[in-house]
Parts: structure tokens; sequence; C-alpha cells
């Protein structure tokens, strides 16, 4: 008896540990602001950043990507930003938004970071991109470190879908199937 109770602790205690974070879907998402740094902006060939707020996320759909500022967490994405590109969402309803945790960084490569931002938003002018310095994003959200992290809103700001960690081929092709579903009729 004592050895089964000793187990079920374990499993359940283990099984907490799996899921760290504190999204919930249904629910809005944790509010938290990146004042250091934050969104970055480029107007007239010149890159700038303003403070930027979680609470923003509405009014859209919108696919949130967390990641360490590494290109391990950036390559876990990578099949995800692709099947974006191609679903050509229309972007008075759609909106991405990057967000990446440069408190995750390899050391010396913060600079490097912020060149990938600075190179993807010449790219992508209509995508979010948010540079969180000091790491308040994740701990707000309670995501894994050194990982990445698929967050859908719906235009209301509540989560619809998260996974933390690599997608798998039949992963993005739920993401984007609930992307088209959560679509006004007639958007596409």
């Amino acid at each position: 008896m004592r050895r089964r109770l000793l187990l079920l602790m374990f499993t359940l205690f283990f099984s907490f540990g799996l899921q760290a974070h504190n999204l919930r879907i249904g629910a809005p998402l944790p509010r938290v602001g990146v004042a250091d740094k934050g969104e970055l902006l480029y107007q007239n060939n010149e890159f700038s950043y303003k403070s930027w707020n979680s609470a923003q996320l509405k009014g859209k759909i919108h696919l949130v990507q967390h990641m360490a500022a590494r290109t391990s967490a950036s390559e876990m994405n990578a099949a995800m930003v692709e099947a974006i590109k191609k679903a050509s969402l229309p972007g008075k309803y759609y909106q991405t938004a990057t967000i990446v945790n440069g408190d995750d960084a390899l050391f010396g490569s913060l600079a490097y970071s912020r060149n990938w931002l600075e190179n993807n938003k010449k790219m992508s002018p209509a995508a979010q991109f948010i540079l969180d310095v000091h790491g308040d994003v994740r701990q707000a959200w309670g995501l894994r470190a050194k990982s990445s992290a698929i967050v859908v809103l719906d235009a209301g700001g509540r989560v619809r879908y998260i996974k933390e960690g690599a997608l798998t081929l039949p992963d993005v092709q739920q993401v984007i199937e609930l992307l088209h579903r959560l679509l006004p009729r007639g958007a596409m």
C-alpha cells in the first residue's frame, strides 16, 4: 500500500513538472509588460523600440511565438513559420507576434538576436517582434527556459492553443487549421 502511495505521489509530481506553463485554453494570457527594449519598430529605415504589453494581443487572431534567444529555439518553429507564410492569412484579421527572450541568450549572442529581429522585421513589417531582455514574459507565463512555445489567441485575446517545444508536422497542420477556423467567414 505504501509503495502504491509513493508511486502515485511521484507520478502526480512528475506530471505537474511536464506542463510548467500557466496558460489555459479559453483563458486570457496572464498580463505582462516589457519596458526594457520591447516591440521593435522600423520606420524611415531606422529601428527603435517601444514598451510592449500582452494586452495589445487583442482585436486580431494572433500566433505568438515565444522563444529563447538561441538558434536551437528558432529551429523548433521553422516548420510553423513556413506554414504561416504559405497560408497567406489576411492581415486585417491575423498577426504574428514573435517574442524573443534575451535573458535566455548564450553569452555574447544578444547582438546576433537583435540582428535576427531586425532582418525579420524588414522582411515582415506587419509582424510584431518583441525583445524581452529580462525574460519577463517567460516568467509571467511560466514557460520553459532554453525552449520555444507557440500560442494561438482568438481575436478576444483568449488562448486557443499552446505547445512548448518543437512542433511536429501534425501540430503545424492543427495550428493552421485552427487559424483558418478562427477567421471570420469569407475572410480568405
